[in-house]
């Protein structure tokens, strides 16, 4: 069997980022195997002050705690827009793949992109998801001044990404900026409270499924009941943990644009043992790089030929996005 190491490899950013171009083509190399063979990869030497990520994992702890009817009164007042606070029972994420499945044993609050416009390209039709305003409780200005923090930090990871991405396809290093000059990305912080009973039948922290985004980056607690990602030789292996390194995952959108050269990985987060209690309590934060609402999502030139057609008809981003997110909160028979 594929041990994780095997699968997942760790990628040392900071030769790319404060080295030369040469340096910069090697790591992207790196990532685009990394993303053919698995979906997935472990990023070090990003130079993100993992200090700021902290307070926002303590902070948000403090908020979960808060009793459930102060946290419901933050729920999204847009359909469709994940905003403020998500509870259990709010989403379950296998329904994006069409399976039915007991609802994800988990609590989040979402970010949008802080510094949206008001004029009709934020506030009218998909814009009006993409961009949907922030919610915030009252009386708890930590909270905002710690999640938009940690937003801003994760964004600058983002484009550093990106950017490698595009020399790893073999672009010019530029290629994705007018997809991302107006992304709509989000963050989450969510939180798997322990479990002293067992799960009903097929539920799960987080149900298996492939991310509705460019890329997701992800800092995680390492505690029993983790994520996992499902190998393309069908294996479920634990996602490894490196110290100060981050998780960084192709989503559908980066997948469909290279013709699926670069793979949506199915993930999932398990349940820990009953018997772990308090010791698999978890906080995981969470950014969905996600392009512009209206780039078109089509094959790019250097992953199609003339024995490599185009998989997929042209879509807009956005409008991908929401056929899922609308998929993520119905009720299925």
């Amino acid at each position: 069997m594929m041990s994780p190491c095997d699968t997942i490899p760790t990628i040392d950013l900071s030769a790319a980022l404060n080295g030369n171009a040469e340096h910069r083509g090697h790591v992207a190399a790196q990532i685009s195997h990394a993303f053919q063979q698995s979906g997935f990869m472990i990023v070090t030497g990003h130079g993100l002050d993992t200090e700021i990520l902290d307070q926002s994992a303590r902070i948000a702890r403090y908020f979960f705690a808060s009793p459930i009817e102060r946290k419901r009164l933050l729920r999204s007042d847009i359909d469709g827009a994940f905003r403020g606070y998500i509870g259990v029972g709010d989403e379950t994420v296998s329904y994006t793949l069409d399976e039915a499945a007991p609802p994800d044993l988990k609590e989040s609050f979402v970010v949008g992109r802080p510094d949206a416009g008001t004029g009709s390209y934020y506030t009218e039709g998909l814009g009006r998801l993409a961009f949907a305003p922030n919610r915030w409780p009252k009386g708890f200005p930590a909270l905002q001044t710690a999640l938009e923090s940690t937003y801003w930090a994760f964004e600058s990871l983002g484009r550093d990404i990106i950017r490698l991405c595009a020399l790893g396809l073999d672009l010019e290093e530029t290629w994705f900026d007018d997809k991302f000059n107006h992304h709509c990305s989000t963050f989450r912080a969510t939180w798997y409270p322990a479990q002293y009973t067992a799960a009903a039948p097929g539920q799960l922290r987080a149900g298996a499924h492939t991310d509705y985004t460019a890329f997701t980056i992800l800092k995680l607690e390492d505690v029993p009941g983790g994520l996992q990602v499902r190998t393309r030789l069908g294996e479920w292996v634990d996602i490894p943990l490196a110290p100060g390194g981050f998780v960084v995952n192709v989503g559908d959108l980066l997948s469909h644009w290279t013709n699926d050269c670069w793979l949506s990985a199915m993930h999932r987060v398990t349940n820990p043992p009953l018997e772990a209690g308090i010791a698999a309590d978890r906080l995981s934060l969470v950014y969905f790089a996600v392009p512009n609402y209206d780039a078109l999502m089509e094959c790019i030139p250097t992953c199609m030929g003339p024995d490599r057609l185009p998989r997929y008809a042209p879509i807009m981003a956005g409008e991908h996005r929401r056929r899922k997110i609308t998929k993520s909160m119905q009720v299925m028979e």
